[in-house]
């Protein structure tokens, strides 16, 4: 249970949900027991007035009898029927004010959970798998809603209703109630002994739902890899394995269940026969009414509810314990990067690194060694360098996606630790290497940078980005919705609406790594040139692979294996016949071969 402690300050917020809830819980078994001792009036008023109207027989006297009788019969009938009424009545309340809350509880966890999603860096993103992530969201969130709805409900209910019932019970005749209630022990010893397994059981079909989730959910991600290596056999077949070892996991928790409830119902049956029986030698000996056995078998048949209850009670706590653990797990997790301030401010645009070494903390690749270099407000910077030389890395520093090891970034002079990382990164237009678009409307993507923006300024974002001409030939134009990642366009297109998307926000500071790898060359020329125009006075960071993209740049940053080889000017690299001017003409080569 200690791993639902985290619920309590959920019950602390909605306690003016609880605890009217719980007090129409207890409303409503008073009612349903006081049906108990009204039958069992009834049932000793019969068993007299038969014995009354035969005393009679031949008497004028016992047609009024049998009026009287008759007459109070409908009255207990009445009394029966209005209890139940008013116990039918608190019932709806109970479930109004309780399940009602769980549900509230549930918005609010789920809501939690996904806001610290979001403040998590990158790095715990590199070591869950999506389809994981996404079932403690949902699937674990359901299982701790299961607890605090109708597991307390029907706990409070059982515990009421057993403790009033038994105190009934041993009221009425000591004995009889002791051995009605001799099977509950060994029930109790069975309920622990089998919700132990049905708790481990449980965890590793979780697991197991988690693994299946996250393979459905990457290979339907990547359905065109797998159509253009025709592997939707073979992908079947695991998935089919996987499905399997769900489907064991679940059948092995069946039929655990299958034997507990049967178990559970046995003993219950055998409070029953003893009841008859040894109820109906103490009727003989007169220390009991024919009434109060009929008594103690309803008292029977309304403890056998909240005895099945308690199974399915206990499993759905060790359920909701095994996924409130797998959800503290995340939730206990403290977000790396973090805003030392709240304080905003306007940056001009001058990035300095200082000696900055970074490893990543999941691989221990080192990335960068050393690293120093500046790029002064308004200035052009390229950043170029071989396959795993750092440059997307250096990108990810930028915007502060990681923290460094070693050294420093400054912007504008200041630490980038120190600044506020909301307002930093709203003043950065950043293109990703591995684009990424939404399943919504082309303009929405344009837009999401800055959320609310005109028609005006995403259609001067699509030109400057040499976009507009390709969505203005869709029938539905800005308005043309996209499949999930942007299936719906080409590559170059999806990377020239990232880059409208960057642009839109009229950004202080604009970082490109690698996206104009899938544009052509002449297209390529129309973004530099509206980039020239856009970005005149702005700091522009380009990380490149062709050399014909930065050789206007102001400074050009040459990595390889993580640090800085070279750096100058197109013309300075090329007069130092460095690895810069050996890149330059393998491009060349490569180009006059194709």
């Amino acid at each position: 249970m200690k791993d639902l402690k985290f619920l309590n300050k959920y019950f602390l917020k909605y306690k003016w949900r609880i605890i009217p809830g719980l007090i129409f819980v207890v409303i409503s078994i008073i009612f349903q027991i006081l049906q108990a001792p009204v039958v069992s009036h009834a049932v000793n008023l019969i068993l007299e007035n038969i014995s009354i109207y035969q005393l009679f027989d031949g008497f004028d006297r016992q047609t009024i009898i049998y009026h009287i009788f008759s007459t109070n019969l409908f009255y207990f009938g009445a009394l029966v029927l209005f209890i139940y009424l008013m116990r039918g009545i608190f019932l709806f309340f109970m479930r109004q004010t309780i399940i009602l809350m769980s549900r509230h509880i549930e918005y609010d966890l789920k809501n939690e959970i996904y806001a610290h999603y979001q403040v998590l860096n990158l790095g715990f993103y590199r070591r869950n798998n999506t389809g994981d992530l996404m079932n403690r969201a949902t699937e674990d969130v359901n299982r701790v809603r299961m607890y605090v709805g109708p597991a307390i409900m029907y706990t409070t209910n059982t515990a009421v209703l057993s403790i009033i019932a038994i105190f009934r019970m041993f009221s009425v005749n000591g004995t009889l109630a002791f051995f009605t209630l001799l099977p509950l022990p060994i029930l109790v010893v069975i309920v622990y002994y089998v919700n132990t397994l049905i708790n481990h059981k449980s965890e590793r079909i979780q697991e197991q739902l988690s693994r299946l989730s996250s393979f459905v959910q990457e290979r339907f991600s990547g359905i065109r890899v797998i159509k253009s290596y025709v592997r939707e056999h073979q992908a079947q077949e695991v998935f089919a394995e996987e499905s399997i070892s769900y489907k064991n996991k679940s059948m092995n928790l069946v039929k655990v269940q299958a034997l507990f409830f049967p178990a559970m119902l046995l003993l219950v049956g055998l409070s029953t026969i003893f009841t008859i029986y040894i109820g109906g030698k103490q009727v003989m000996e007169g220390d009991i009414t024919p009434g109060n056995i009929a008594e103690f078998i309803i008292y029977i048949n309304l403890l056998t509810f909240p005895v099945t209850m308690l199974g399915w009670v206990t499993t759905l706590v060790q359920r909701a314990a095994a996924s409130q653990k797998r959800i503290n797990e995340f939730l206990e997790l403290q977000p790396a990067i973090v805003s030392a301030t709240d304080e905003k401010m306007d940056f001009e645009g001058r990035i300095s690194f200082e000696q900055v070494s970074f490893t990543y903390p999941d691989t221990g690749i080192q990335a960068l060694k050393e690293v120093s270099f500046e790029v002064k407000e308004g200035q052009f910077l390229a950043i170029i360098g071989r396959t795993g030389s750092g440059k997307s890395t250096l990108a990810n520093l930028m915007m502060r996606m990681y923290d460094v090891d070693s050294g420093h970034i400054r912007i504008d002079g200041v630490d980038l630790k120190d600044v506020n990382l909301g307002n930093y990164r709203n003043q950065i237009g950043f293109v990703p290497q591995e684009v990424f678009l939404f399943s919504d409307t082309i303009k929405n993507n344009i837009a999401f940078g800055l959320g609310d923006c005109d028609q005006e300024a995403i259609e001067n974002a699509a030109k400057n980005a040499a976009v507009y001409q390709n969505i203005i030939e869709f029938d539905q134009k800005f308005e043309t919705m996209l499949g999930e990642r942007g299936i719906t366009l080409s590559g170059g297109q999806k990377q020239r609406v990232s880059i409208a998307r960057a642009l839109v926000k009229a950004p202080k500071i604009l970082i490109f790594d690698d996206c104009l790898s899938a544009v052509d060359t002449k297209t390529e020329e129309e973004i530099l040139n509206n980039l020239g125009m856009l970005m005149k006075g702005r700091t522009s960071i380009i990380i490149a692979h062709r050399i014909s993209t930065i050789k206007n740049a102001d400074k050009i940053i040459v990595l390889d294996e993580g640090q800085i080889v070279e750096q100058g000017t197109h013309d300075q690299l090329l007069a130092n016949q460095g690895v810069y001017a050996e890149l330059y003409q393998n491009q060349l080569l490569e180009e006059a071969v194709d």
